[in-house]
């Protein structure tokens, strides 16, 4: 089976937010290293769990990814060639994609099943308290499957619940410029990320974005 990979994302946001955010956008796409990210306006969202509200993919054995909304792409349809240059703000590739699961060991088991390629299970908290993390290599991405907490289970209604998914993190070449470059009153200042050596920002919900976005050195 070839190695998945990410095709394209579908997000539920404007693309004039983004571009006011730093980000070079060409009519409802912004595209981040290799992979394209297509802004779907806010009306894309639906009744979606999170404002990423599907992705494409390339080598998938299965479009049934344990509730992910997921579009299989054959080779006839065709693939951006190479990587888009560093965007105006700084970032420039896309590092990983977060998905929230009620039920980790199940969602892993059908992810794998797909083609999926799994690297490694952390059977360690993270500070915001999710118990358990798998990552995925997904060409230059990882996708990161997090367990949920008991509570957020409790509250969702169980277990049988489906997977979806949650946020993304960039790449910046130079967290301090791009930081600046967005604004303080725009995104958080850098701080140790989890990974030893790196730093992580995060954009505030009062930009308006759908979902999520996290900045991190490479």
């Amino acid at each position: 089976m070839p190695d998945v990979r990410i095709h394209e994302l579908t997000i539920a946001d404007e693309p004039a937010t983004w571009a006011a955010l730093g980000f070079a956008v060409e009519s409802d796409t912004c595209r981040v290293g290799s992979v394209p990210i297509r802004l779907a306006g806010h009306d894309a969202r639906g009744s979606a769990a999170s404002g990423l509200v599907g992705w494409a993919l390339r080598g998938v054995a299965t479009e049934q990814l344990d509730g992910l909304p997921t579009r299989s792409v054959d080779d006839a349809e065709r693939e951006p060639s190479g990587d888009a240059p560093p965007h105006p703000n700084g970032i420039t590739m896309l590092d990983h994609v977060v998905a929230i699961t009620p039920a980790l060991d199940r969602t892993v088991a059908v992810l794998q099943a797909a083609g999926l390629d799994l690297r490694r299970v952390r059977e360690e908290p993270t500070p915001a308290g999710a118990p358990r993390q798998a990552f995925f290599r997904l060409g230059e991405v990882i996708l990161e499957v997090v367990q949920a907490p008991e509570e957020a289970i409790e509250r969702s209604g169980g277990s049988d619940g489906p997977a979806f998914f949650w946020g993304l993190a960039f790449k910046v070449a130079d967290i301090d410029a791009t930081v600046a470059a967005i604004g303080a009153e725009r995104c958080s200042g850098p701080r140790p990320a989890v990974q030893p050596g790196r730093r992580i920002a995060t954009l505030r919900r009062s930009v308006g974005l759908a979902l999520p976005v996290a900045l991190m050195t490479e």
